[in-house]
């Protein structure tokens, strides 16, 4: 979704109405993630996706219905739906896909959300999908964590969904949905009682980008800010060395920084700018640069994942340093080293791949293996019961 809302302001902006679908639940093998969306204007063009291209057709024709008539709409799509090949969602998942109209009239907060999501300040957007009265559908709440810079911004809440019991129910959820980042899906009863049944409220989390810290200004460095910012983390190069670490050596990465790779991550751990979805890659093959960042970064926990590059000769030796230096056993056990899968790779190119390929996995739960020696979901995701 956080693709399209420059797409969208821009309809918005001018006045005229899109209709936006969002993927806002999947089971099994569905093609692409909650929170996937596609935008109709009232000219017909289609911009994004939400399965790839299986049940595009489908939503189209609802988007326009939506941008006729107003009427959000809620629709189920899979294999268990009788008309299951009409839309082709031959897959085997199921999505649930919640179509609405935008425009300055229905949606005047709009400008606002996507101006807090470019500057990357954290907002969340709950909309109430399903409920037993029709009349509430498409109701929206938007709950941020800071004031917004114009002078009558509000702060904390805006908007309803229908009772004080559902808006502050809905506000805990998004603020928890918000300090993960992650879009989510939430049932409550009609008037927000702690119900597996009754209505549904999908949150939109727009949290600043993840980051991707890489100490090192080396050609693997190059490589890896590109695939990085490719993957959407927030990509900053750092060394101590100012001959290497400049702009134009990485024109992918967000931010280039000179300065000792230890005082600049104890800076960013004691100002809070690190969390618990950062990554932390040590390029440096110098034990006076790589053992003092070590230290730190193995101590936070908070740090998601901790690699370093090297030969085993050079891990070895790390190690020792390491331990020297008063790690434990389990401090040292977060540490990737040598970092990255066995790809067999040799360019810069490919190591980004293979480092960029252990990251993935190791966050969302993956062996490395290949797909097709394996049996079971070829999805590491969160999914939801089977509703059929």
């Amino acid at each position: 979704m956080r693709a399209l809302l420059r797409d969208v302001l821009e309809e918005w902006e001018s006045g005229r109405p899109v209709a936006l679908g969002t993927v806002i639940a999947t089971w099994r093998s569905a093609p692409q993630p909650v929170g996937a969306s596609m935008i109709v204007d009232s000219d017909g063009a289609v911009v994004g996706s939400v399965s790839g291209g299986c049940v595009e057709g489908a939503v189209y024709e609802i988007a326009q219905k939506a941008i006729a008539d107003g009427q959000p709409a809620l629709e189920h799509y899979g294999v268990s739906d009788d008309d299951a090949f009409a839309v082709g969602l031959m897959c085997g998942g199921m999505l649930d896909v919640f179509i609405e109209r935008i425009d300055p009239a229905s949606y005047p907060e709009f400008g606002t959300i996507v101006a807090d999501v470019e500057a990357g300040r954290p907002v969340a957007v709950a909309t109430l999908v399903e409920h037993p009265d029709r009349s509430r559908v498409g109701r929206r709440m938007i709950v941020r964590s800071h004031e917004r810079a114009d002078p009558d911004g509000a702060v904390g809440v805006e908007g309803s969904l229908g009772s004080d019991r559902m808006d502050a129910a809905v506000e805990t959820d998004a603020r928890g949905a918000l300090s993960t980042g992650v879009s989510t899906t939430l049932t409550y009863g009609p008037e927000g009682e702690r119900l597996e049944s009754g209505a549904r409220v999908f949150v939109a989390a727009f949290a600043p980008r993840p980051r991707m810290i890489i100490f090192g200004a080396v050609d693997f460095a190059l490589s890896l800010s590109r695939v990085g910012a490719f993957l959407g983390f927030h990509v900053t190069v750092c060394d101590a060395r100012e001959v290497f670490a400049t702009p134009s050596r990485f024109p992918d990465a967000d931010e280039v920084v000179v300065d000792w790779p230890h005082r600049y991550l104890a800076q960013e751990l004691e100002d809070r700018r690190i969390d618990d979805r950062s990554v932390l890659v040590v390029l440096t093959h110098d034990a006076k640069f790589d053992v003092p960042v070590l230290e730190i970064a193995l101590r936070a926990p908070q740090i998601r994942y901790v690699g370093a590059m090297g030969s085993r000769r050079t891990h070895d030796d790390r190690m020792e340093r390491l331990r020297d230096a008063g790690l434990t056993d389990e401090e040292l056990s977060r540490l990737s080293s040598p970092l990255g899968l066995d790809l067999g790779a040799r360019t810069p190119e490919e190591t980004a791949v293979s480092i960029a390929a252990e990251i993935i996995a190791l966050s969302s739960g993956g062996s490395g293996a290949r797909l097709g020696s394996q049996t079971g979901p070829i999805h590491h995701r969160d999914t939801e019961a089977d509703p059929s």
